[in-house]
């Protein structure tokens, strides 16, 4: 293995002593520097989009951390329980990135109906308009549309007022967002699923509606 070449050199004149000592000083490069510390490894909790927070139990050697707080964290090498809070700048630099990517969370919308048919009510048709917006926040849309009804009237007969409910909405929102029909699911529920549990034959407003969710 040869040697490496000396990293510097003297071009004045000196005694023998001096000399030496230069040489042994000149005679091999400077070490290289250290690399820098790797990052702590850690899990952080962040908050659901509805703006709950669950929880994770994170097991290594040192024994069991819980975190069960919005923007809670915990390193993986540090003591068992040992926990801190993660700022918005260091979650930014650290998952910023990981976040841009990931997917936006599932929205579901609710529209309701007048009784008996499949008229909306002035409400929801002015809902309709946050619906076109949050498909066009999304690259590739992909929605599914459920009617259902409420407990007045035989099952068969709200299987069909629930699909028609349904079909009505789809094709508005196809109309106001150009969407291809590939995209949107449609299919009833009728009376089955309700929001608010009925006896049956009880008129329930809240159960005459159609739900859309967009992913």
């Amino acid at each position: 293995m040869s040697r490496p070449t000396p990293w510097c050199r003297a071009t004045l004149p000196v005694s023998a002593g001096l000399a030496g000592l230069l040489v042994a000083a000149c005679a091999s490069p400077p070490p290289p520097a250290a690399p820098p510390a790797p990052l702590a490894s850690y899990v952080a909790l962040l908050e659901d989009a509805d703006g709950t927070t669950g929880k994770v139990v994170m097991t290594t050697p040192a024994g069991q951390t819980v975190l069960d707080k919005p923007f809670q964290a915990a390193r993986f090498a540090g003591p068992a329980g040992q926990t801190f809070v993660l700022d918005k700048e260091k979650l930014q630099a650290d998952f910023g990135a990981a976040l841009a990517a990931s997917p936006k969370a599932p929205v579901t919308f609710r529209l309701n109906f007048e009784t008996g048919g499949a008229k909306l009510t002035a409400e929801s048709e002015a809902d309709l308009k946050n619906i076109l917006e949050e498909i066009a926040s999304r690259p590739v849309p992909d929605l599914s549309v459920v009617g259902h009804t409420d407990t007045q009237g035989d099952d068969a007969a709200n299987e069909r007022l629930g699909l028609g409910r349904a079909r009505q909405v789809a094709g508005l929102i196809g109309r106001g967002s150009k969407l291809d029909a590939a995209s949107i699911s449609v299919e009833s529920h009728g009376e089955k699923n309700l929001l608010v549990p009925t006896p049956d034959n009880t008129a329930e407003p809240r159960n005459r509606r159609v739900e859309v969710t967009i992913r």
